[in-house]
């Protein structure tokens, strides 16, 4: 920021994270860093200089999608779904009977690298293949049998269950003492699928999905960055982020899930740095445990998504009143304008999770093959020997930390062009819509050195 049982509650400080982390940190300190970070900042500065002295049009004509294939509209059958509840049942039992070392289990090892490292990654990149996976559409099918819903639930609630889920999810996953305990990550999991089955079965699958069911929310946010758009009508395809562009502005619930995305990443990676341990009184070359610091993590996470929900608005505020008194309406501009911060938040994602799912990767595919912990050899594997020799060289390290600095700097790049893009169709195609983007072009300029500072920063705990 989980194979189908993590979907409930992400371990995102696994035992493992400290361990791939460690070497490579210290060799990240060596290198030219600086020279990284001011570079990356000037690929954004002139791309937003660009962005602004071109015709606001110019931004908008980058952002279409043609089809590529008619298909019938039929509706897909829920025989993916029905496989993923299946794998998702033997991962639960897997977390209850299997190995108690998490990096031995498969239920937070497949959370890792299957689901909120690979799908949510392809979600990004594929389109939506949640829809298709996800544990509860055949369940529901079967159960519902096309009925209808008792219960209607209010439209004026929009997604606000959601941002709360999202929130409680980061917080079960940054402060919670064991959040990898096989054990605890069963019995959340298991829970989770079923509130969130009967909440589907009470008020309808799509409106619960839409409202309350966090991960979908999610997973249709990522999904609209795809270059490929599936459907049982066709295939269409455009340049990342055009469905956003294309796409009507969503209620001020859905902006604002967007920013939390944004925001609980952007913690995710500042809870671990150094300047964060400082500025709570702890000294990270002795960490008390993470059970010492639950009220801490959990306000810092609420406090940082507040503050960039703030800055965010008013960085809107001030380019609407640059734009002068025929200028749109702050909610109207806020709501359109804050899908542009999800190339960050998918950037973030991949950068922040990249090395954790280089070595965990290892220790899953050793759990696939053994899943109760029991000496088997599903795979024909042998002795398997989990490495982390690529943190261990200053060139390898090199090439994992520019992947991780490019892919933040293009989602940059891609969130300033999206932003024009939006405000073409906001502000119109004057020069005007230059300007009153201006305030968020160095908010998202202000933003990259934040990213990379973040991934370049000394990291403990």
């Amino acid at each position: 920021m989980v194979n189908l049982a993590g979907f409930a509650f992400p371990a995102v400080l696994a035992p493992s994270r400290a361990l791939a982390h460690a070497s490579e940190g210290g060799l990240v300190l060596l290198l030219p860093t600086d020279m990284y970070l001011g570079a990356g900042v000037a690929v954004v500065a002139l791309t937003v200089g660009l962005a602004s002295v071109s015709p606001a049009a110019s931004a908008a004509r980058l952002f279409r999608g043609a089809r590529l294939r008619r298909s019938p509209g039929r509706r897909p059958a829920p025989v993916l779904s029905w496989i993923s509840f299946l794998v998702f049942a033997l991962l639960v039992a897997a977390g209850f009977t299997g190995a108690r070392d998490p990096l031995a289990n498969p239920l937070p090892l497949y959370f890792w690298t299957v689901f909120w490292v690979g799908l949510v990654l392809a979600q990004g990149v594929f389109g939506d293949l949640w829809s298709m996976l996800n544990p509860w559409e055949g369940p529901y099918r079967l159960i519902a049998r096309g009925g209808a819903a008792p219960l209607r639930s209010p439209r004026a609630f929009g997604c606000w269950p959601g941002c709360v889920l999202l929130l409680a999810f980061a917080g079960f996953a940054l402060a919670d003492p064991a959040p990898t305990d096989p054990d605890r990550l069963a019995f959340f999991a298991m829970i989770y699928w079923a509130a969130t089955l009967a909440g589907m079965l009470a008020f309808g699958a799509g409106p619960w999905r839409r409202q309350a069911e966090f991960l979908t929310i999610l997973m249709r946010w990522f999904a609209l960055l795809a270059p490929f758009r599936l459907r049982p009508g066709g295939v269409r395809l455009g340049p990342p982020g055009w469905r956003i562009a294309a796409a009507a502005p969503p209620a001020l619930s859905g902006a604002i899930f967007t920013l939390l995305i944004l925001g609980t990443g952007s913690f995710d990676g500042l809870n671990e740095t150094f300047y964060w341990f400082t500025f709570i009184g702890v000294n990270p070359l002795e960490h008390p445990g993470r059970s010492a610091l639950i009220g801490e993590t959990l306000a810092g996470l609420v406090a940082v998504n507040l503050l960039l929900i703030g800055a965010f608005a008013l960085s809107i505020r001030l380019g609407l009143a640059l734009n002068g008194p025929e200028a749109p309406g702050l909610s109207r501009a806020f709501r359109r304008l804050a899908p542009s911060v999800l190339p960050i938040g998918f950037a973030y994602h991949f950068a922040h999770y990249l090395t954790s799912a280089m070595v965990e990767g290892q220790y899953a595919l050793a759990a696939t093959s053994d899943p109760l912990g029991r000496g088997a050899d599903l795979l024909g594997l042998g002795t398997f020997y989990v490495t982390t020799g690529f943190f261990n060289t200053t060139d390898t390290v090199r090439m994992i930390f520019l992947a991780q600095a490019g892919a933040v700097v293009a989602g940059h790049v891609l969130a300033v062009l999206l932003a024009h893009a939006l405000g073409a169709r906001l502000f119109g195609k004057g020069r005007r819509a230059s300007l009153a983007l201006a305030p968020l072009s160095i908010f998202m300029t202000g933003y990259t050195f934040l990213g990379l500072w973040l991934l370049a920063a000394p990291k403990g705990g």
